[in-house]
C-alpha cells in the first residue's frame, strides 16, 4: 500500500504565536530577535510582512533594521512555543500515532492507515490546517505525499496557509526544476559541492551520476541522489519512540567575553547544574566530559576525557570540566561561549567499581547537595540559592532561557 505522509510547518511560528498573543502586532513587520545585550542579537523568526520586506532569519537585528526600520523587535518566550507546539501534536494525534516533531514547529504524520476513515491524505491535512487555524489561532501549510521528503518539500512550496500535494505519478514535473538546495540535506556547503559538479536543480541531482555523488560527497550523495528520485523509504516514529540519549549537555553565549580562569569556571559551575539536572531528569551517569571553547573570533576547540569514577554530581563535572580546560586551553585570546556535556552515558542504576582510594562518602555527599539544590530552586526559582561565588555578574544571561540545552541521540 502506497504510503500517505504529511509534513505540517507552523508559519512564521514564534511571530505568529506573539502576534496571537498580542494583537496589536498583527499585520505589522515582526520579528522575534535575542537580546542584544546578551550578544544574541540575532533575527529568530520574523513575520510574514517582515519577510515581504526581506528581513531575513538568522541575520543581525541592525542588518533586519536596515530593510525595515519600522521592524517591532520582541523577546522570545520559549514557554508559549513550546506550549502550542504540544498543542498541535495533539490534534496531530487525532490522526495517526506516528507523528514526528522535526524541530518545535514542524511534523511529519503517516496518515496512511487513516485514509479508510478520514478521506484522502489531502482532506487530512485540509481538516489539520483548519483545525490548528480555528483551535490554536495561527497556520500551517502542509506538504502531502508518498515519502518523508517530498512530504517536507510540499510545505515548503506554497506558503503561508496552505496544502500542496506532490503524488508519485508528477512529482518528478512538479519538483525536478527547483533548486537544489530546496531539498532536505542540502545545506551551503553540500549546494557548493554540487554546483561545481553543473547540479543546480534537483532534476539535475537525480540524473547525475551516484558514483561520482559518492566520491564528491560521501554516503550523503547517494542519499540525495535517492531523495530527488523520490527513493527516500525512512519511515515516521511512533509517537512513543524516544531515540536513545547519547549526550547531555549545556552551552551558552556569554553576555561578555572572558578573560581568565577565574570567570571560565563559573560558567560551567552555572552550566553544570543543568547538565547535572537532566542527567537525573534521564537517569544516567556521566563517563565523560566534553568542553567545547569558542573564541572571540568565533573558532571553536572541542576536548574530552574519561571520569574515573562516572557521576552525576554538578561539582565533579565542574572540576573535571575546569581541569580539562586548564590542561587543553591556552589562553589567545578571550572566550565568547562555553559548552559541557557529559559523554559515554551510563544507567545510573548500573553502579560501577570504585577504588580503594575513593570517597565513597563524599561522593555521596556531593550527589545530596545537587539534589537539596534543585528541591529548592523547583519550589522556588532558579535565583532562589547558589553559591556566594555565583552572586555576581559572571557574564552569562540572566534569563536561564538563553542557556541552551544540548542532548544528543541516534535515530
Amino acid at each position: 500500500m502506497e504510503k500517505v505522509i504529511l509534513h505540517v510547518d507552523m508559519n512564521n511560528c514564534y511571530a505568529s504565536i506573539e502576534a496571537k498573543l498580542n494583537p496589536k502586532l498583527r499585520g505589522i513587520p515582526l520579528a522575534v530577535c535575542g537580546r542584544r545585550e546578551d550578544r544574541h542579537g540575532i533575527v529568530l523568526a520574523k513575520s510574514q510582512e517582515a519577510k515581504v520586506l526581506g528581513v531575513r532569519t538568522g541575520e543581525a537585528i541592525w542588518q533586519a533594521q536596515l530593510k525595515c526600520p519600522d521592524l517591532v523587535i520582541v523577546p522570545p518566550n520559549y514557554d508559549e512555543y513550546l506550549k502550542h507546539s504540544r498543542w498541535a501534536r495533539e490534534i496531530y494525534y487525532n490522526y495517526s500515532n506516528q507523528v514526528e516533531p522535526y524541530g518545535i514547529d514542524e511534523c511529519w504524520i503517516d496518515v496512511t492507515g487513516s485514509t479508510h476513515i478520514f478521506g484522502s491524505g489531502k482532506d487530512i491535512a485540509e481538516e489539520i490546517r483548519e483545525k490548528i487555524k480555528k483551535e490554536l489561532g495561527i497556520t500551517v501549510s502542509v506538504g502531502v505525499s508518498f515519502n518523508k521528503i517530498l512530504a517536507k518539500l510540499g510545505s515548503d512550496m506554497k506558503k503561508p496557509d496552505a496544502v500542496t500535494e506532490i503524488p508519485r505519478e508528477s512529482f518528478e514535473d512538479l519538483v525536478w526544476n527547483l533548486p537544489v538546495e530546496e531539498l532536505l540535506g542540502v545545506g551551503r556547503a553540500s549546494k557548493k559541492k554540487l554546483n561545481r559538479l553543473m547540479v543546480f536543480t534537483i532534476g539535475d541531482l537525480a540524473k547525475a551520476d551516484p558514483d561520482l555523488l559518492r566520491s564528491k560527497l560521501g554516503v550523503n550523495g547517494v542519499y540525495l541522489w535517492n531523495y530527488a528520485n523520490g527513493r527516500d523509504i525512512s519511515s515516521v516514529s511512533d509517537r512513543d519512540y524516544r531515540p536513545p540519549v547519547k549526550s547531555v549537555g549545556r552551552g551558552i553565549t556569554t553576555t561578555e567575553d572572558l578573560e581568565n580562569n577565574l570567570e571560565v569556571y563559573r560558567v560551567f559551575k552555572e552550566l553544570s547544574f543543568g547538565v547535572s539536572k537532566s542527567l537525573r531528569s534521564y537517569g544516567f551517569l556521566a563517563g565523560g566530559i566534553q568542553i567545547s571553547v569558542k573564541d572571540k573570533d568565533l573558532i571553536s576547540r572541542l576536548y574530552q576525557r574519561q571520569l574515573t569514577n562516572p557521576s552525576l554530581a554538578s561539582s565533579i563535572l565542574t572540576e573535571e570540566a575546569y581541569d580539562l580546560f586548564l590542561q587543553s586551553y591556552f589562553w589567545e585570546k578571550p572566550i565568547r561561549a562555553l559548552t559541557i556535556r557529559a559523554i559515554n552515558l551510563r544507567d545510573e542504576r548500573s553502579g560501577s567499581q570504585l577504588s580503594f582510594y575513593d570517597d565513597y562518602d563524599q561522593l555521596v555527599k556531593k550527589e545530596k547537595l545537587d539534589d537539596t539544590f534543585f528541591k529548592i530552586r523547583e519550589k522556588f526559582g532558579d535565583y532562589s540559592i547558589s553559591y556566594a561565588g555565583l552572586m555576581g555578574d559572571i557574564k552569562i544571561p540572566k534569563d536561564r532561557n538563553e542557556i541552551v540545552t544540548l542532548p544528543s541521540g541516534t535515530r
